[in-house]
């Protein structure tokens, strides 16, 4: 992964008496003070795969495991009356094929029995496994704002994730005004209203229980022509008749090959199974529709947004078939500029990356199309010799001849 450039950009959020950064995780301690505040939890499973530290970034370490690790952000945050920003940096150096490369932003909780089954604020990042590669945004949403009773609300579109094995940002906008986007590598992927997106709410109207489609109700379109008939003769043509162009092989014998019969072909005459015609249902009264009455569940709610209440940790709780994948540049603000300035530094640093990542497989493809090209005038060159040791032994038949 790329050098962390963050340090010095993160040196300067706070200079706005309004904007507020949680969390800005660069990783640039040493192992003990990552894992001093990075907690893998120990009462969840006896099988977690380990973290380590790579590079300046925190990474999963062994094939085919479960991994469980937490932080607590710098400040315990409401959002109520703000926006919240998660953006992190995703390698997967591995060429991962199953595994979730995710973050969430959590509640308050005990770090040693973090786990997959704790209550979540957000979920957001990439997921991939097969064919599936999807970015995830899922909302742990407590309608009261505090209870704590929370029901995870995944997100109705589907945005896909990077899956090469080059360094990606993920940003999630949440705003206070009920908006939203998701961008990946600075580049909007998906944005609109909560309410649209996602299945925060009961539905406002529901189909009336008490009612139900009236037995004699016609929903019929089309039906068969009572008037058509099936025209004479119709059953008697046969499916399959006997090759008219076909000929007794002239080698039959009858007395060891029984009587000769000509082969079967498709009758070109048969018509398949009859049925009549379709009509319009003179009687047909449409789709019958439900008729909906108002739902007693329904609650209005204008703070869709409000999720932390409050939010104090990060944390990953992912499987990966394959390990390897890196995460940096973690941080969690109520500050959209601030972001976009953490960001405009990080996709430099991509960038280049990425270039080099080019420039390396362009120089691969070089050489392997040289080697090739060596390997076939190799191949021409022990052609060529071969035909003029076939030329020698021809001239030396022809001298002792």
């Amino acid at each position: 992964m790329f050098s962390a450039t963050a340090t010095t950009i993160f040196a300067l959020l706070g200079t706005s008496a309004a904007a507020e950064t949680f969390m800005a995780e660069t990783f640039t301690g040493s192992s003990s003070d990552v894992f001093g505040k990075w907690v893998q939890p120990t009462e969840w499973r006896d099988d977690l795969g380990e973290w380590k530290l790579t590079d300046g970034t925190i990474q999963t370490g062994q094939d085919a495991r479960f991994f469980g690790l937490s932080a607590p952000l710098d400040k315990t945050f409401d959002n109520k009356n703000s926006d919240i920003v998660i953006q992190y940096t995703v390698k997967h150096g591995q060429s991962i094929d199953c595994g979730g490369g995710y973050i969430k932003l959590l509640p308050k909780i005990d770090q040693a029995s973090f786990s997959g089954d704790a209550p979540y604020a957000i979920m957001f990042g990439p997921d991939i496994c097969g064919g599936t590669k999807k970015t995830h945004v899922i909302f742990g949403y407590d309608k009261t704002h505090g209870s704590g009773d929370r029901k995870n609300v995944e997100m109705k579109r589907t945005v896909q994730c990077k899956s090469d094995t080059l360094t990606h940002l993920y940003t999630l906008i949440v705003k206070a005004d009920g908006t939203y986007e998701v961008k990946i590598d600075g580049k909007s992927e998906q944005s609109g209203e909560l309410k649209d997106d996602w299945d925060f709410l009961e539905p406002k109207q529901i189909p009336d229980p008490a009612e139900s489609k009236p037995s004699d109700w016609v929903d019929e379109k089309m039906i068969p022509d009572p008037e058509d008939k099936k025209p004479e003769g119709w059953d008697d043509i046969p499916e399959e008749i006997p090759d008219p162009e076909a000929s007794q092989p002239e080698d039959w014998d009858e007395e060891d090959d029984g009587e000769w019969e000509p082969p079967m072909i498709p009758n070109p005459e048969f018509k398949g199974e009859w049925k009549p015609k379709m009509i319009d249902n003179p009687d047909y009264k449409g789709e019958w529709e439900h008729p909906l009455i108002d739902n007693p569940d329904y609650e209005h709610d204008d703070q869709l947004h409000h999720v932390c209440s409050p939010c104090s940790h990060v944390g990953f709780e992912l499987w990966q078939v394959k390990s390897g994948t890196q995460f940096d540049h973690i941080m969690v603000t109520d500050s959209v500029e601030e972001a976009e300035q953490e960001a405009e530094e990080i996709l430099k640093a991509i960038a280049a990356e990425k270039e080099q990542h080019e420039k390396e497989e362009e120089e691969k493809r070089k050489k392997a199309e040289e080697e090739a090209k060596k390997a076939a005038e190799e191949a021409d060159d022990d052609d060529d010799d071969d035909d003029d040791d076939d030329e020698d032994e021809d001239e030396i038949e022809d001298d002792e001849l």
